[in-house]
């Protein structure tokens, strides 16, 4: 999350009724007038006055950045498009943006209901389990690509993009195999999707990867075969694969498990076995920042480490008994935004300070947080 702002160089002004809403700054023109307050905190803007304010949400102006957040009801599940009659048992999860300028969280647009969307987080048959729902940032891009219905069955057949600066959804092109409990990840723009389960196991799906380049034009769009794994022994449960310095890191057991790790190099379109130090302090979840760093959280400990790829060991950052148990992470803007507490508490820590900074921030009012995510805080002209 960031709240300085990255200037921009808009072709268009939106205009100010100065009747209504007065001038941005009393004989200056609004299109410079704009330039000059881009500079500012946006915190700042924020705090002065109504037209400053209504500026930091319009598209001409550079946007800061929000949390996003996937989450579920504490007390069962609900769905953000009510059916007739009732709630609609089969969708548990709804979508927030927290915005960190005015402390508060806003539901996102509802997602197209055609075809029917059915995300399941928790199944009456699997009380001690929670199901996946597989998410990514990619290109400022929230990207929904692996979950469950409540059939058990893969929920997405194609991908379900949010792209916060125009407040809109939209279905990317379909998987040739839609599946869960899958490998996902991205980097530099490429969506990766690997190995998992369809509506039944299957060795060459277990195998498989794909990947789908978000930048390009929409009818260039479409999923391309890259190599394969070598097993299936990533399809076992969901898997984040990490963007670092042109390649993608896994491991395919959660926590402090005896697991196994991989490495594909996206430019030669090759597998490769992880570090043995890389591997072996991988002991919870993980996140890259800018695809140039990885951080984990050792989910017993609560530690918080950043990855030395020279000496092949990790660095400690700091250690918090918030941080315990430590379910989903991402990284952004200099800052690592982690789920706890089974998804009633999100931390942020600054690793940009020495030491560390860190607070926490709660989650929507009646729910739990399923994933968190870092990008560009939504337009919206109602504030």
């Amino acid at each position: 999350m960031e709240a300085t702002p990255q200037c921009t160089n808009p072709t268009h002004y939106d205009s100010f009724d100065d009747s209504e809403n007065g001038t941005l700054l009393p004989g200056v023109p609004d299109d410079l007038a704009q330039r000059c307050l881009s500079s500012l905190s946006p915190s700042l803007i924020f705090s002065v006055c109504h037209p400053w304010r209504r500026l930091l949400y319009f598209p001409s102006f550079p946007p800061f950045f929000s949390l996003y957040v996937l989450s579920s009801p504490l007390h069962g599940p609900t769905t953000t498009n009510p059916v007739p009659g009732g709630v609609d048992p089969q969708n548990s999860i709804e979508f927030f943006s927290f915005d960190p300028i005015s402390s508060s969280w806003t539901p996102l647009p509802t997602p197209p209901q055609n075809p029917p969307l059915h995300l399941l987080h928790r199944h009456p048959s699997f009380l001690s389990r929670n199901l996946p729902i597989q998410s990514l940032t990619v290109s400022n891009h929230l990207v929904l690509i692996a979950a469950t219905t409540h059939k058990l069955f893969p929920a997405l057949s194609s991908p379900l993009v949010f792209h916060p600066e125009s407040n809109s959804w939209f279905y990317g092109p379909q998987i040739s195999t839609p599946r869960r409990w899958c490998v996902t990840g991205s980097a530099q723009g490429v969506i990766y999707l690997a190995s998992g389960v369809g509506s039944h196991y299957q060795g060459d799906i277990a195998r498989s990867m794909e990947r789908w380049d978000l930048n390009k034009k929409r009818e260039s769009w479409g999923w391309k075969n890259k190599a394969p794994l070598k097993d299936g022994r990533f399809s076992r449960e969901e898997v984040v694969a990490v963007g670092y310095r042109g390649k993608l890191c896994m491991v395919n057991v959660k926590g402090n498990a005896v697991k196994e790790g991989a490495v594909y190099d996206v430019e030669l379109d090759k597998w490769e076995e992880m570090p043995q130090g890389m591997v072996a302090g991988w002991n919870g979840p993980a996140a890259t920042m800018d695809e140039d760093a990885i951080y984990v959280i050792d989910e017993v400990k609560g530690r918080l480490s950043k990855y030395d790829g020279e000496k092949d060991c990790w660095e400690k950052v700091i250690e918090l008994e918030q941080l315990k148990r430590a379910e989903q992470i991402t990284a952004g803007r200099g800052k690592i935004c982690a789920i706890s507490a089974k998804g009633e508490r999100i931390i942020v820590v600054d690793v940009r300070d020495k030491p560390a900074k860190f607070w926490e921030v709660a989650p929507p009012p009646g729910m739990e947080v399923v994933a968190v995510h870092v990008l560009p805080r939504m337009i919206s002209r109602q504030h």
